[in-house]
């Protein structure tokens, strides 16, 4: 029942930021489009507002951690460093070729109705769980 509750205040808390983050600054929550402008380095206007939405991502974990409510300890990969690295070299080609990540497409996209998130979410899940039936019960 616990993780359910931290499942549902999670979800609140990212909607919450996601609402807030289009009405005050008028812009999309989608993370890989925050990390990569972000990975520029270009010092323009935006650059505050989204180191300053990284950290508070990194912030949430950390505060996570320093109450007790995750242990990071028991945190596995289990193909290793070497294929999550893999693995998220491939998600964010997936996030270019998609023109934007589950975040911005499944949060903010659906959430403004939006066709072109609606198929790409779509596209996400199905890819999703072919995957995991691949991996499951073919190989």
């Amino acid at each position: 029942m616990a993780s359910a509750i931290h499942a549902l205040i999670g979800g609140a808390l990212i909607g919450l930021s996601a609402v807030l983050l289009m009405l005050t600054l008028g812009r999309i929550a989608g993370i890989c489009g925050v990390a990569s402008n972000l990975l520029t380095l270009k010092l323009d206007a935006d650059f505050g507002w989204r180191a300053c939405f990284l950290a508070g991502l990194m912030a949430g974990a950390a505060l996570m951690a320093a109450l007790g409510l995750k242990d990071w300890a028991s945190l596995t990969f289990q193909t290793g460093y070497a294929g999550t690295i893999v693995a998220g070299l491939l998600v964010g080609f997936g996030t270019v070729l998609g023109s934007g990540c589950t975040s911005g497409h499944g949060i903010c996209g659906l959430a403004r109705l939006s066709r072109r998130s609606i198929a790409a979410t779509c596209t996400f899940m199905a890819s999703a769980a072919a995957t995991v039936f691949v991996l499951r019960h073919v190989l």
